[in-house]
């Protein structure tokens, strides 16, 4: 699979959103409103006006629309498990408002690479790795029940207090610097 290259404006706007948002959710586990509002804005305003050519008016846009709705929805299903916070959802729609739907897989891929590796480091850190593989066990079978598991345990809500969790902000923000250094013109 071959990504889109990412003008340098685009990727500076994308650095300060992710790693605005980063800072942010490690130091008070929320992602702000206007961050992500904003990067949705910026996102979608810098591709069309970078991509008015005359001939593909609207082609920018388009980018811009489908990448904010393909990062929207793919962490929306996260969301509603309680997998994820609002946050996550609307600053991986912001991204891909920025990137388009293509770079934003790119990131997202390398994103939920990363996050395993960060979550398993962080498991094994608490000791925790029986509970873990208890409680992924569980999941699958109120899943294959058709139940959410966080009603039946608590500790499964990214909402709750008792869960283990990890920034996912910071997360997203790892993966875009990675994925930004892998696609890199001087990567190649």
């Amino acid at each position: 699979m071959t990504f889109d290259a990412i003008p340098r404006g685009i990727e500076v706007l994308l650095l300060i959103l992710v790693l605005t948002a980063a800072i942010y959710d490690v130091r008070y586990r929320r992602i702000p409103n206007w961050l992500t509002s904003a990067g949705v804005l910026l996102g979608i305003a810098t591709n069309t006006f970078l991509a008015f050519d005359g001939v593909e008016r609207w082609s920018g846009l388009i980018l811009s629309v489908e990448g904010l709705l393909a990062g929207f929805f793919a962490y929306l299903l996260l969301y509603l498990i309680r997998a994820m916070g609002a946050g996550d959802v609307k600053l991986m729609a912001a991204v891909g408002a920025m990137v388009g739907p293509r770079d934003w897989f790119g990131i997202f891929l390398i994103t939920a690479i990363l996050g395993g590796i960060m979550a398993l480091i962080l498991v094994l850190a608490r000791k925790r790795l029986k509970k873990t593989f208890f409680n992924l066990s569980f999941i699958v079978d109120e899943m294959r029940h058709g139940r959410p598991a966080y009603m039946r345990n608590e500790e499964l809500d990214v909402k709750s207090g008792k869960s283990l969790g990890l920034p996912h902000g910071a997360v997203i923000a790892v993966g875009t610097l990675f994925f930004l250094a892998l696609t890199s013109p001087f990567a190649r």
